[in-house]
């Protein structure tokens, strides 16, 4: 594949040519990363909303205070 990209046509055409049990490997490879990737982007909302919180720029309250908020 000398560097090149791969379309996703040819990358899926390379993986059903691979054994099965190498195409389950790399089926729970990717998942795993992508439960990864989740949790990391998950960790930095996270971290965003209470930097947020401590800044003073989110507010706390009840159901009901923000339906009111949301009419006024």
């Amino acid at each position: 594949m000398s560097g090149a990209a791969m379309s996703f046509q040819d990358l899926i055409e390379a993986v059903e040519s691979m054994p099965l049990d190498d195409q389950f490997m790399l089926v729970e490879l990717i998942n795993k990363r992508i439960k990864e990737k989740r949790r990391a982007e998950l960790v930095a909302e996270v971290q965003k909303a209470r930097s947020a919180f401590a800044r003073g720029e989110v507010k706390r309250g009840t159901f009901e205070d923000l339906t009111k908020d949301l009419k006024d």
